[in-house]
Order: C-alpha cells, then structure tokens, then sequence
C-alpha cells in the first residue's frame, strides 16, 4: 500500500491505495479525491497537489494521476489552470454531490464488483463486516 501525508504532514494518511484491489487505482484515486471535495477537506479554490508531486509521493504512474485530475475536471469537481495547477471548484450547488451520494456511489460499486466475483448478499455482508472490525481495531489502537 502506498500513503500519501496530510497538508500538515501529520502522520494520518490523506491517500491510501490498496494495489490487490479489483478497483483500478485510478478509480481509488478519484473516489478519495472525490470524498475529499465532497466532505470539504479541499475547500473551493483549494490547490491540489501536482500530478508529478502526487504520483511520486503515492508512488503510482505519472500518467495514471494525470488521468484522474482530467477526470474530475471533467465532472467538475476541479479546474486546471495552465502553468498554475489544479484548483478545486465550488460543487455545493451540483446536484447528487454529497458525502452520502458519493458513499453511494462507492457502495453500490463495491456491490457490483462483489456480486461479479459470485459472491452471495450474505458473503458480501459477511465480508463487510469483517472488513469493517478490522477497520475499527486499527483505528483503536492509533
């Protein structure tokens, strides 16, 4: 796995990607940086890192951030500004822009992936909640 430090440089993990996820890592990518504009971690007119900047402190291709930031610009969460950077927009207007319709979003993806895998509606819930104790016991002791 591989993190990427908080503005502060604190020691809690802005970007975390799981590279034996069946999500591709740009998907990760995007729905992180997704969750983050949404949740109001980035705030309008907030710089994001560069793409150079990112795929070396993530340690993921180059290319595969650049394909993230054309994403978002695309969906209008950011703005890139030639020679300046990446800028985040103002998305509180934007209709099904919200952490509960980004979780959403995610969920119902993980679902889709679960279920392709021919995983049943009780190993999907057993699985989540295994993941999800896991979760909370590192987060107990940290």
């Amino acid at each position: 796995m591989s993190y990427l430090r908080d503005r502060e440089n604190t020691n809690a993990a802005l970007f975390e990607i799981d590279e034996k996820s069946s999500i591709p890592i740009w998907l990760q990518l995007k729905n992180r940086f997704i969750y983050l504009i949404t949740s109001g971690y980035y705030l309008p007119g907030d710089q994001l890192p560069t793409v150079r900047g990112l795929a070396a402190d993530v340690e993921i291709n180059y290319n595969t951030v650049s394909k993230v930031y054309m994403s978002l610009e695309q969906d209008g969460y950011i703005q890139s500004k030639r020679r300046q950077g990446a800028f985040v927009c103002d998305v509180s207007d934007k209709p099904g822009v919200s952490i509960a319709s980004t979780a959403e979003i995610v969920t119902v993806e993980y679902l889709k992936r679960c279920f392709e895998l021919g995983m049943s509606v009780e190993d999907i819930e057993e699985q989540f909640s295994a993941c999800l104790e896991n979760e909370k016991a590192k987060r107990t002791k940290a």
